[in-house]
């Protein structure tokens, strides 16, 4: 599947708070922690707000590198947010709404106080909350 994303560059601020996340979570590669992050924003239930986010990090993925193996589900799964809060399914909306929702998700896992190792993210998609530990 053609994405309509082809690289994505954070911003200095979510370039800070994945550093932040590098550390807390031992998980070393970008994109991995996006992906979370991403998938974090989708889950909440409002579109994330229309606010600009500079492009002023050296931090840089393509979009396979983002989604990896994951690539195409990660792009559907934008698609039908897109669709679902009443935003066109064409490149320019689905490249902005992805910048939107990493760039949310990122601060949320960054701003979440109960996340200090790699197994507090997978605490946040257990449904029945048991402890893993």
């Amino acid at each position: 599947m053609e994405s309509p994303i082809e690289r994505i560059k954070l911003s200095q601020t979510a370039k800070d708070q994945l550093l932040k996340l590098r550390r807390t979570t031992k998980i070393d590669q970008w994109n991995i922690l996006c992906r979370w992050a991403f998938c974090r924003s989708l889950a909440e239930p409002t579109a994330p707000s229309p606010v600009p986010i500079p492009q002023d990090s050296n931090v840089e993925m393509t979009w396979r590198v983002f989604g990896g193996e994951m690539s195409d589900i990660l792009l559907l799964a934008l698609k039908q947010r897109c669709h679902n809060d009443g935003y066109p399914i064409d490149k320019d909306s689905l490249a902005s709404q992805f910048r939107l929702h990493l760039h949310r998700g990122i601060g949320y896992l960054a701003g979440d106080p109960n996340i200090k190792k790699i197994e507090d993210l997978i605490q946040l998609v257990l449904k029945d909350g048991k402890d893993i530990n």
